[in-house]
């Protein structure tokens, strides 16, 4: 999941960027109106993370600009501007969430994540491809019943395998959901990572390498048959 903080601050926008990073989420980070304007006109995101006052302007005017246009993508007010009129302006103006600082680095987290979870489509909880296993509220991976201990940059690549298990998914499109302006995306860092993916999934693998194009999930039952199933959700 992707998502572009708008932060004029030196050292909180770094640091919110840091510990949404931690958390498993790629991060973008926007000082202007203007720079969060043109990010948002070239990349994809699933929530935006905006500081109310930067230097060229009130994020309200972002805000509402994306809503006239017809875009429903979640936007969480981050802001020092706590009375009551502030924030009902923040909701009139289409805002999904306000968060007034000071604020708690583990909120924050959880109201990003559950905006993000509102932009895609609905599913259940637990992901599942053969003996695989990813439990999304939990945020918890196991195969064949052993917990696995995943990073948070392994769990968000497993996470978009999964929801397309049996199907190719591109480098390009683990790069736009997975990673962020930070990344280096004409390197090797899509290979590396699944390397160490699948050291930590273990065999036999369940990650097929397509020549050219990309990787696929296959569903792996115990005795090593792929049956090339896409992932489905268990109740």
């Amino acid at each position: 999941m992707r998502v572009l903080v708008v932060e004029d601050d030196p050292e909180l926008g770094p640091v919110v960027a840091a510990r949404l990073r931690e958390a498993g989420f790629a991060v973008d980070l926007a000082r202007t109106l203007a720079e969060a304007d043109l990010k948002l006109s070239v990349n994809g995101y699933d929530c935006v993370v905006a500081d109310r006052s930067v230097p060229d302007g009130d994020s309200l005017t972002l805000l509402a600009a994306h809503r006239r246009k017809g875009s429903a993508l979640p936007f969480l007010l981050l802001t020092a501007l706590d009375s009551v009129s502030d924030r009902v302006a923040g909701f009139e103006h289409g805002a999904d969430d306000y968060l007034v600082k000071p604020f708690a680095f583990a909120e924050l987290v959880v109201r990003v994540r559950a905006l993000c979870r509102r932009e895609q489509p609905a599913r259940l909880p637990v992901l599942r491809a053969g003996d695989l296993e990813m439990d999304l509220p939990r945020r918890r991976v196991s195969r064949a019943g052993v917990l696995l201990s995943l990073s948070a940059k392994e769990f968000a690549v497993l996470e978009v395998l999964l929801l397309r298990a049996g199907q190719v998914v591109t480098r390009t499109e683990l790069i736009e959901s997975c990673w962020d302006e930070a990344s280096e995306p004409m390197s090797n860092v899509v290979d590396v990572l699944i390397g160490q993916l699948r050291r930590r999934l273990g065999p036999p693998d369940p990650i097929g390498t397509v020549r050219g194009a990309g990787y696929r999930l296959e569903g792996t039952d115990p005795d090593g048959t792929d049956q090339g199933r896409a992932a489905e959700a268990r109740t």
